[in-house]
């Protein structure tokens, strides 16, 4: 973003919801769905210092699932997909 002259601000929302979780495993794992909300989130040009819209396709709050596994140090994201279809 620096390349670009771009910065972010503001506060990106959250949700987070436990939809699953299965602890039979060597490593117990659980899934996350999350509302991402960006409606207090904006791209900023560092140069004038004006916002930049996201694309008109850009849902503002859109469902993302995350899995994670609990590793001897704690839970570890091991995969995240973003769903700009599924909006929350």
């Amino acid at each position: 973003m620096k390349k670009n002259n771009t910065v972010i601000r503001g506060d990106l929302g959250h949700s987070p919801k436990v939809t699953a979780l299965d602890t039979t495993g060597k490593l117990p794992k659980a899934t996350v769905e999350d509302c991402v909300d960006l409606a207090k989130w904006e791209t900023l040009d560092t140069k004038t210092g004006k916002p930049i819209p996201l694309p008109t396709s850009q849902p503002l709050r859109y469902v993302a699932t995350a899995t994670a596994e609990k590793w001897p140090g704690g839970w570890m994201i091991t995969d995240y997909a973003p769903d700009g279809a599924r909006t929350c």
